[in-house]
């Protein structure tokens, strides 16, 4: 078998690269470890930055994120009791929109199935071999892909970092002591907002997926199970940590979805080893504060499918060649921001009461400061590709 790309996984950063690919003429096959009905099911994020909009436009998969998407002008941080508006659309000219990871996944997958352009689930015992040389090729379920190039865009578990030598790729990592406790329940959401909540317990968040079903998230220790969090006990917690106003509008329910997530900044550098390309989570982790996982996926995948369509409609590896260095300054703004939000909002039992005071501050100036307001939502929205 043989193709020009292969593309390990199929989640919204592989699809993505296919998509963007395909359009282009360019052949793909995308390998993906799990079925269709798990990478179908995967609840993710749900905060799509502006130029994310315009990719998935750009890649003909749009509509339905434009017609049923939530266009959100701005965003709430809340402490101290009370709410504090942040105007992205005034301060910044642009908005976000909330539209869950499920649905692009789904875009994605009809349009690939459309165009009749192959995705291999359950794909096993996935290797990765020569991508140092100018014949790289796959191995899976006993056959061998032969392509030009190798996109990995499989995750943080994922065969393709996994593959590199640790002598040629450099590890950063910051692992959080505390986890996000995740509620998904069809119940009406909080406000028609998020709200980005700092309280003496713990950080929460409230966010939704569409008009009837809601997002919720709590801070929660690393040692707790699923099981210690009843839906009782999550909805008490919750509303404990909201301003009055909000707690008295939460409308409670049964959890469709219930998880705990742990937090963890990660980068790997270089995001290119020779033929293989690494994208997305396979490269590069973000707590969620801030919402910049998928949008930095979806980075990624512009900066590789643009030097990819120049290698074969130009004959140039410019645009492979600055890769990695394009990627990953944008990354690290990314990392910066999600990890300034995080120590912003969560409790870190480390700090103390001087910590917190430390929190309060820096929240206080910036419900006061427009120049501190234009910086958080000028990251919030996305900086340009």
């Amino acid at each position: 078998m043989r193709v020009q790309v292969a593309i390990i996984g199929a989640g919204p950063a592989g699809l993505l690269l296919g998509q963007l690919l395909h359009r282009a003429g360019i052949d793909t096959l995308i390998l993906e470890s799990r079925s269709q009905e798990h990478v179908l099911a995967r609840v993710r994020a749900g905060v799509l930055e502006s130029g994310t909009v315009e990719l998935l436009e750009r890649a003909g998969v749009g509509a339905r994120c434009k017609a049923e998407g939530l266009k959100h002008e701005g965003f709430e941080l809340a402490f101290g009791g009370a709410r504090r508006r942040i105007d992205l659309e005034r301060l910044t000219g642009r908005s976000v929109t909330v539209y869950g990871q499920t649905e692009i996944t789904k875009d994605l997958v009809q349009a690939r199935a459309e165009a009749g352009a192959p995705i291999v689930y359950e794909a096993r015992e996935v290797e990765l071999h020569d991508f140092d040389s100018q014949t790289p090729h796959v191995g899976f379920n006993g056959q061998h892909l032969h392509c030009d190039f190798i996109a990995g865009c499989d995750g943080f578990h994922g065969p393709s970092r996994a593959s590199v030598p640790p002598e040629a790729i450099r590890l950063y990592e910051r692992v959080y002591p505390f986890g996000w406790l995740g509620v998904l329940s069809d119940t009406e959401p909080v406000s028609e907002e998020l709200i980005y909540v700092s309280h003496e317990r713990g950080f929460a968040l409230c966010s939704m997926r569409s008009r009837t079903r809601s997002r919720y998230y709590v801070q929660c220790p690393l040692s707790e199970q699923i099981e210690e969090w009843p839906d009782e006990r999550f909805w008490r917690e919750l509303a404990r940590r909201l301003p009055r106003d909000a707690a008295a509008r939460l409308q409670t329910g049964a959890s469709i979805e219930k998880s705990i997530a742990p937090l963890r900044s990660f980068v790997a550098e270089p995001l290119r080893f020779g033929r293989l390309f690494l994208a997305g989570d396979a490269g590069h982790i973000v707590p969620p504060t801030g919402a910049k996982g998928l949008n930095l996926a979806a980075s990624d995948v512009h900066y590789l499918a643009e030097g990819l369509i120049e290698f074969y409609g130009e004959k140039s590896s410019a645009g492979l060649d600055a890769y990695s260095s394009r990627a990953l300054a944008r990354v690290w703004k990314a990392e910066r921001f999600s990890w300034w939000m995080t120590k912003l909002l969560h409790r870190f039992p480390e700090e103390g009461d001087f910590g917190r005071r430390m929190q309060l501050a820096e929240l206080d100036y910036i419900a006061g400061s427009t120049a501190a307001q234009t910086a958080l939502a000028e990251n919030y929205v996305g900086l340009p590709f």
